[in-house]
């Protein structure tokens, strides 16, 4: 009578139990499971039967030699081209062999620089331009479904047979495993992998691209398509009746258990084809700085007889690095202007010097605007001479804009205000040395065009520009004209140099 009244007053008041609500949505749980065709789950002993593990079985036979496949490449790069790979013209991969820094190394032995620039941007556009959207969702599809095919394929199917059969071997599937029933709670961490790793594959889709590419690419498909079209199928219907979210719901007791996988789409056609642009760009920048150096050594030789030139105490690279090394800035024109400051007093202050006091003071010009242009170039290069040693000095640490940086440069850390001051000093010094190098070269330029112009009167019978060459040849100490035409060539030569510095 007892237990009557017990069952009785249970059933009155069981509405505001937990657990009870529990038990009572865990037998309707169990109750839809069982009224499915899938027979995994023994509810009342809270066993997994042995026809779960034969489903398992039967799938790790069918994609054992996929999934020994994928485990001899783990690279995921290696998929990604595969994928890019497959979906390339026959254009498109001329083009990209071309595009290797290898080929493009090779090819400036017998193409011109220019025409070797134009060959690579071309290559590049013929690349690019072979993907619309249209094409790149396409290929970004196939690689995303051919991920989750890899992660499906991985899944540890022999790790789980071996709960239903200890003695089962690895890969060996001459004999049927002797299944057993087991207890649930030993395989719940597992299916719920095995779950994260089946929601993610794309049920809906067709899958005989992936299966085309295999075979194109390696000869076979990692699976007959009738097969895994069959399997995606089973899975489908599976998931659709909720069968291994309700087996996890009954195993871990916990009614609310609902599987959710994000799935993350990964883009792999832009970040390829930037690679590529970047890695031939990268390749045609380090041509083009090696060729930049070589002919500005060439040019430091055949001006000054040495490739370093240091003319300046304190506008030098050396006196640059600390800069650098803070992330301030540089003595951006350091190497040039050390150049210009070299030339103008071992070559300008000599061999200009003599040749204007001869021809330009000496000479008796017809066109007075010539004689004057000339003197007003080799005078600005005087005075810009002055001026570069005299902006020099004052970057020295007892001068005005040196004293200033050593006081702001220890303050640079913890201090903004002290690093924008530097930077700022230093965009003026800069700035200054721009100027110079322009101005100069510009001059030299200019006198240089005049030279030419006299060396082409002096060939004359009748010259016009100068009347007196006669009375001037008296005075030189070599032949006129030798000493223009040398004039004329280390101009040339400078001028070159500054080019390649300021471009």
């Amino acid at each position: 009578m007892a237990s009557f009244f017990s069952k009785l007053f249970g059933s009155l008041f069981s509405g505001g139990d937990p657990e009870a609500e529990k038990k009572r949505v865990l037998k309707g749980i169990a109750k839809n499971l069982s009224k499915t065709k899938y027979k995994f789950y023994k509810i009342g002993s809270d066993q997994v039967l042995p026809s779960f593990g034969k489903f398992f079985f039967e799938l790790y036979k069918i994609l054992s030699p996929a999934q020994l496949s994928f485990q001899q490449q783990m690279n995921p790069a290696l998929y990604k081209n595969m994928v890019i790979d497959y979906s390339l013209s026959d254009e498109q991969k001329a083009a990209i062999e071309e595009l290797s820094e290898e080929n493009i190394t090779a090819m400036m032995k017998n193409v011109p620089f220019n025409q070797l620039k134009e060959k690579v941007a071309s290559n590049i556009e013929l690349l690019s331009s072979g993907f619309d959207m249209d094409r790149i969702n396409k290929v970004d599809d196939l690689y995303n479904k051919l991920i989750a095919f890899k992660a499906f394929c991985l899944y540890d199917y022999y790790f789980m047979l071996k709960k239903f059969d200890s003695s089962i071997r690895e890969g060996d599937f001459g004999r049927s495993p002797k299944l057993e029933p087991i207890d649930a709670s030993y395989i719940a961490d597992d299916l719920k992998e095995f779950v994260s790793v089946m929601y993610v594959l794309p049920f809906g889709e067709s899958w005989d691209d992936l299966m085309q590419m295999f075979k194109t690419l390696k000869g076979v498909e990692p699976v007959k398509p009738a097969q895994w079209s069959k399997i995606c199928a089973r899975l489908n219907g599976m998931r659709t009746e909720n069968i291994f979210d309700m087996m996890i719901q009954l195993i871990t007791k916990n009614p609310s258990y609902h599987t959710d996988v994000e799935i993350k789409r990964e883009t792999v056609v832009e970040a390829y084809l930037d690679k590529i642009k970047s890695q031939a760009q990268a390749t045609i920048r380090k041509l083009e700085s090696d060729q930049k150096n070589s002919k500005v050594g060439s040019l430091l030789l055949q001006i000054f007889g040495t490739p370093e030139v240091v003319s300046l105490k304190n506008y030098t690279e050396n006196g640059s690095a600390i800069f650098e090394r803070k992330g301030l800035g540089s003595y951006q024109f350091a190497k040039p202007l050390n150049c210009l400051k070299a030339f103008l007093v071992e070559y300008v202050k000599k061999e200009l010097r003599e040749f204007s006091d001869l021809v330009v003071v000496r000479g008796q010009w017809s066109n007075q605007a010539l004689s004057s242009q000339m003197s007003d170039d080799y005078n600005l290069l005087l005075e810009s001479c002055e001026e570069i040693i005299a902006y020099d000095d004052k970057l020295s640490e007892e001068r005005e804009i040196g004293t200033k940086i050593k006081t702001l440069l220890p303050q640079t850390e913890r201090s903004k205000d002290a690093a924008n001051i530097i930077k700022t000093t230093l965009k003026d010094v800069n700035d200054f040395a721009k100027n110079e190098l322009v101005k100069c070269t510009r001059a030299l330029i200019s006198y240089a065009k005049n030279v030419k112009a006299i060396l082409e009167d002096h060939k004359k019978q009748r010259p016009e520009l100068i009347i007196n060459w006669k009375e001037l040849e008296r005075f030189a100490e070599h032949p006129v004209d030798e000493v223009a035409v040398e004039i004329y060539r280390k101009i040339y030569l400078l001028a070159s140099l500054m080019q390649n510095f300021l471009n």
